[in-house]
């Protein structure tokens, strides 16, 4: 195996703090003639020790794909966080990284913690580095108007709908991919035929409501498009949470393909209509206005 620039992290978000860690780790991996990788897990530790779910900005294929498209990242190495992992001290993890991963430069975030009981800290972390003769680099906080970038200040973003807010501290469209699933074919029936996807488990999905977005299919193409994420109330279709987007410009059949939905502006709030023909006359309205918004903001 290669000598690797190990980012350490979970890295919910890929954000733009994140982004400060990945730069650097494939900048040294240049240097060194080494491979840049992440080592993440496949759960947040949180959860593990609390036994709290704690709802991710992204799913791990996301998050994988997020650091490799967006910044080069080259290896992905996803641990379980598990009992084991969970109990490991933190100074034999370092150790670790070098014995499994060939790591020849460790890079940590300000407030990195890891090991047993969150006892390593990045000070820790430098400290055993020199000691293991190994580079390392801790990264400094990164703030937008006084903020620190983090993925908690994201999530309640996104609860919120604020979505171009959460794009600003990600720096790069909120992201959702998966599976094109069938739906009741209501808005075909309509004139308007939507992509369907069921919300993953676990993971955030932007408050209820309508945003301007972004579909990119398998082959790249990128299409525009309106999607509605609630309950459907006009057509009175239970309590089952949905994501439903029309594609402006496309005209094919997507069922089965696995897709990314880029959530770009919040246009308004989910409303029950009196009837079908009020709920297509403002479906319509509103690609009218996501039509104007791309006018002005390339896809």
């Amino acid at each position: 195996m290669s000598e690797t620039v190990i980012a350490l992290g979970f890295f919910d978000g890929v954000h733009l703090g994140h982004a400060a860690l990945l730069r650097r780790a494939v900048e040294e991996a240049k240097v060194r003639n080494a491979v840049s990788a992440i080592f993440t897990f496949d759960r947040p530790p949180k959860e593990v020790v609390t036994g709290k779910p704690c709802p991710l900005i992204n799913s791990p294929q996301d998050r994988a794909d997020l650091a490799r498209r967006l910044y080069g990242i080259r290896e992905v190495i996803t641990a379980p966080f598990d009992q084991r992992m969970m109990k490991t001290p933190w100074d034999e993890f370092i150790p670790s990284l070098i014995e499994r991963f060939h790591a020849v430069h460790l890079i940590a975030g300000h407030d990195h913690k890891f090991g047993y009981l969150n006892a390593g800290n990045p000070e820790l972390l430098a400290q055993k580095c020199a000691e293991l003769n190994i580079g390392c680099d801790i990264i400094s906080p990164i703030t937008i108007g006084g903020e620190i970038v983090s993925s908690s200040h994201i999530r309640e973003l996104l609860k919120s709908g604020d979505v171009e807010n959460a794009n600003r501290f990600l720096g790069h469209p909120h992201v959702l991919t998966q599976e094109v699933r069938h739906g009741n074919q209501i808005g075909r029936s309509m004139g308007i035929p939507t992509m369907n996807f069921i919300p993953p488990f676990n993971v955030l999905i932007p408050a209820r409501g309508v945003y301007i977005s972004v579909v990119v299919l398998p082959d790249g193409t990128r299409c525009p498009g309106v999607t509605n994420i609630g309950v459907r109330p006009t057509i009175h279709d239970g309590e089952q949470i949905t994501i439903e987007t029309w594609l402006l410009n496309f005209d094919g059949d997507l069922y089965g393909r696995r897709v990314r939905l880029e959530f770009r502006r919040r246009l308004r709030d989910e409303i029950s209509f009196p009837s079908l023909e009020d709920l297509q006359r403002q479906i319509l309205i509103d690609a009218d206005q996501a039509r104007l918004w791309f006018r002005e903001h390339p896809m």
